[in-house]
């Protein structure tokens, strides 16, 4: 028993002998063996779990096996506290211990009583430690360590009381002072021991301990006193995790507006003054600026956005001044704006896309400096104007550049210097010719794919097309003469258009278009041509040939393709039946899907037609069929169907009743022959 030397001893008659000391308490019941109720419990059930008995007295301690005998042995026995009890009542008894010893009533200390007061700690814990490890060698009570360095702090907490907080300060205690001292805890507080206790558990995973986060460092003078002890009582409210995030400052709700009342709402000016957390102790978030911007009183109408400012047809008389560096597009289309200040588009540094089309700008309203600001500018449309030149010193980032329906009379050697980066060129409907256009106009575009020059008066494929250029749009003008040589260096070409235009098939010359071994889709339709061109393009795919003058298509005229053609269009000509024979079609027979003979003379369905295998849309409506042969459309020898989808036979002369019952038999639905109506049909 030297265990619990100068320990209380008291017995109860009949039942047991309790011995309290040092925070410990034993008790002996009659006929049973001796039981630690402090930090040994844990240790008992332990053991009692893993087969072992219960902690007994010395051997020399008077021993009665016979229960009958002791007084009070028939007596009920009491009720034995549970093992979580045990636990709760261990855990109150251990932090009364160590407050009674270390933390004083007085409520402030000194530098030197918290020193004694630490020094005092740290002899008793040792004392006690050795202790338990003495009595119990398998139980372990780990010293206040923490797993972080951490400095508690007593703020405003969300409850309205002074509750310590917690701050982290990395993997060391970081140097503080103290100015008010307070050390005393209540052990009856119901609040989460985590939050305020500093015996901190390594196996604690509660995250109550950063409840609260100081967003800053405290920086205060203070008495030396020892950390793991101290509390900081800070008097202003401090920041809580709810707070942590920026406090963004509300927008204002009436737009300012430009001069007149009705422009684009105009932003207020940013604020200079940060704004802080509420307390005025968290970090200061700052504003970002808002672009400045200003729009004079734009007419009812215009549709505006963050990035676009739209006024087509609103009756503008002038050019509006707007300062706004976020507009990527300008559409003022369809107005009466006949004159712009050089700097009018100064604020606009951004501006990708212009549209001052349909207006009545001519030379004098636009000056050299009207483009100089706009640096990042790639589409600019000026269509409809009364133009007589190409603005000089257009932005070098041009990638689309449209001034269809002027008045532009020549193109210069100069006229597109530096605008080496455009894409797209439109020059429709003004007075070019062949011989107000130069040679080298086209030199500085290296990177041009569309150029439409359509609707002028060019005799003649222009010179000097840039080899770059994919697309050639050269409808309606007074060609008649397709040279050799003057597409040799295109050799991207891909759609070339030469429609409503006088050429004859006669003036085309043989290596008009031999080298275009890109060319895809070639438009020759209202023109002059009597028959099927020869030498055509090796690589072209689509044919058109419709509203010509066209009697005949020649025998291997389509021989040389390679793959051949996939669209065919005779619409609108002079072909009969003696004008296509059995090898007209000869090299389109397994690449042809589409052709149309419609509007033309046909007495009956034309030859050649049954070797297209891959034939899928045949239009012969608008003739004067009067018959269906057998074997015309459909192999009667073969059992194979045919691809063809749809076969227009409508205002022909055809008698239906006089058609041959196998005369479309290949042809997967009947709802793809289209028979009706008739022209004699149409007459009744």
């Amino acid at each position: 028993m030297a265990w619990f030397s100068g320990a209380d001893w008291s017995y109860q008659p009949g039942s047991k002998v309790i011995i309290t000391g040092n925070g410990w308490r034993l008790v002996v019941e009659q006929g049973r063996s001796l039981e630690c109720l402090g930090k040994q419990s844990r240790v008992s059930r332990r053991a009692k779990k893993a087969g072992g008995s219960r902690l007994r007295p010395p051997s020399d301690a008077p021993r009665n096996e016979d229960p009958a005998v002791l007084p009070g042995a028939n007596r009920p026995r009491a009720k034995r506290p549970s093992a979580e009890e045990e636990d709760k009542e261990e855990v109150v008894e251990t932090k009364r211990s160590f407050q009674k010893k270390s933390v004083p009533r007085s409520g402030h200390v000194t530098a030197q009583s918290a020193a004694a007061l630490g020094a005092k700690h740290v002899k008793h814990s040792k004392e006690d430690r050795a202790a338990v490890k003495t009595l119990l060698p398998l139980a372990t009570v780990k010293p206040p360590v923490m797993k972080k360095s951490k400095q508690e702090v007593v703020g405003t907490g969300p409850y309205g009381s002074d509750r310590p907080v917690s701050r982290r300060t990395g993997g060391h205690t970081a140097p503080a002072s103290v100015p008010i001292l307070n050390t005393h805890h209540d052990s009856s507080s119901k609040e989460d021991d985590d939050d305020h206790s500093y015996l901190d558990d390594d196996d604690d995973d509660d995250d109550d301990d950063d409840d609260y986060l100081v967003g800053g460092p405290v920086s205060l003078p203070v008495e030396q006193v020892d950390p793991k002890r101290a509390v900081v009582k800070d008097t202003v409210p401090l920041v809580t995790r709810a707070q942590k995030r920026p406090v963004v400052p509300p927008a204002t709700k009436t737009p300012v507006r430009a001069p007149g009342g009705r422009g684009r709402p105009v932003l207020p000016p940013p604020t200079k003054t940060p704004v802080r957390a509420p307390g005025g102790r968290g970090r200061p978030v700052v504003t970002f600026p808002q672009r400045p911007s200003f729009m004079e009183s734009l007419p009812s109408g215009c549709l505006l956005s963050e990035s676009l400012v739209a006024c087509g047809s609103t009756g503008l008389g002038h050019m509006p001044i707007i300062t706004d560096q976020g507009v990527k597009i300008l559409y003022l289309a369809d107005n009466r704006i006949s004159k712009i200040p050089g700097r009018a588009l100064a604020g606009l540094p951004n501006l990708e896309w212009l549209d001052l089309s349909k207006n009545k700008l001519d030379d004098a309203s636009l000056s050299p400096q009207l483009f100089q600001n706009l640096t990042r500018l790639r589409r600019l449309n000026l269509d409809g104007n009364n133009l007589t030149k190409i603005p000089a010193f257009l932005p070098p980032s041009l990638v689309e550049l449209k001034i269809n329906d002027n008045k532009l009379s020549a193109l210069t050697p100069s006229t597109f210097k530096g605008l080496s980066n455009l894409l797209t060129l439109e020059l429709e409907d003004n007075h070019f010719h062949d011989g107000n256009v130069s040679p080298l106009t086209f030199r500085p575009l290296r990177k041009l794919v569309y150029l439409r020059l359509e609707d002028n008066r060019f005799r003649a494929i222009p010179s000097g097309l840039p080899s770059s250029i994919q697309e050639l749009h050269l409808s309606d003008n007074s060609i008649e003469v397709v040279h050799a040589g003057l597409l040799n260096k295109t050799i991207h070409l891909r759609i070339l258009d030469l429609s409503h235009n006088h050429i004859r098939e006669d003036r085309i010359s043989r290596e008009a278009w031999i080298h275009l071994l890109k060319l895809d889709t070639l438009d020759l339709s209202h023109n002059k041509l009597v028959h099927v061109p020869s030498f055509l393009p090796e690589a072209l795919r689509q044919l058109i040939l419709h509203h010509n003058q066209i009697e005949r298509v020649p025998g291997y005229v389509f021989g040389h393709m390679r793959p051949g053609l996939d669209s065919l269009h005779l619409s609108h000509n002079r072909l009969n039946d003696e004008g296509i024979d059995d090898v007209s079609f000869l090299g389109l027979s397994s690449s042809l899907s589409e052709l149309l003979l419609d509007h033309n003379h046909f007495q009956s369905v034309p030859r050649g037609l049954l070797k297209l295998r891959n034939l899928q849309l045949l239009r012969l409506n608008n003739n004067f069929i009067s018959y269906v042969p057998l074997n015309s459309l459909c192999d009667t020898r073969s059992s194979e169907d045919s691809l063809l989808l749809s076969v227009h036979l409508e205002n022909n002369m055809i008698e239906r009743r006089l058609i041959p019952p196998t005369a479309f038999s290949c042809i997967k639905s009947y709802h793809s022959i289209l028979l009706r109506p008739q022209n004699f049909e149409a007459h009744d």
